[in-house]
């Protein structure tokens, strides 16, 4: 049990850290990425935040392998089971998007994504599976 509280602690700190930095990268390249001109240096700045992004991935596979293959398991089903959802969701919504329904930016994916993933997560703590 300490060392799950200790592995957790590090976790949030390293996903949090990565949060914060995609959150700071994100308002700099919105303020000053913008009204750039076109161009490489726009462009770089504009998907700037995609290193907290990286740095957030980086964080989620070292919690991987610092827990149990139990906890492993059940993140990497509740993972499977968000993406088998969110490919449903969206692919039922590009349907709908030629039946007239607005198109939607594809920033809608990853939140549906973690969406489901939390709600995922819920489900299956309460239930017990």
């Amino acid at each position: 049990m300490r060392h799950e509280k200790r592995v957790t602690r590090t976790y949030h700190r390293e996903l949090f850290g990565a949060i914060a930095l995609y959150t700071l990268l994100l308002v700099a390249a919105i303020r000053f990425g913008r009204p750039m001109e076109e161009g490489v240096l726009r462009t770089l700045v504009l998907v700037s935040p995609m290193i907290g992004f990286g740095a957030a991935i980086w964080a989620i596979v070292r919690h991987l392998a610092r827990v149990d293959e139990f906890i492993r398991k059940q993140l990497t089903e509740n993972v499977a089971l968000a993406a088998a959802i969110t490919a449903g969701l969206t692919f039922t919504y590009g349907f709908l998007e030629t039946a007239g329904y607005p198109k939607l930016s594809m920033f809608t994916v990853w939140c549906v994504l973690c969406g489901t993933f939390g709600i995922v997560q819920v489900i299956r703590k309460l239930t017990g599976k």
